[in-house]
């Protein structure tokens, strides 16, 4: 198998890379581990300049 054999291989299964990655992505993202430190994540732009609180 010569190098662009290998390559266009690859370069035909980045549907399935793609499809991975962002499965991976929502996983992590939905883990009831995370929730709590994501949802505080998600209160940053609502927060005051004076906020303190962390």
């Amino acid at each position: 198998m010569t190098l662009q054999e290998l390559v266009d291989f690859l370069r035909s299964l980045w549907g399935l890379w793609l499809m991975i990655f962002f499965l991976g992505i929502v996983f992590y993202a939905f883990r009831p581990k995370n929730k709590k430190r994501l949802e505080s994540y998600g209160d940053i732009p609502l927060r005051d300049d004076d906020d303190k609180e962390r």
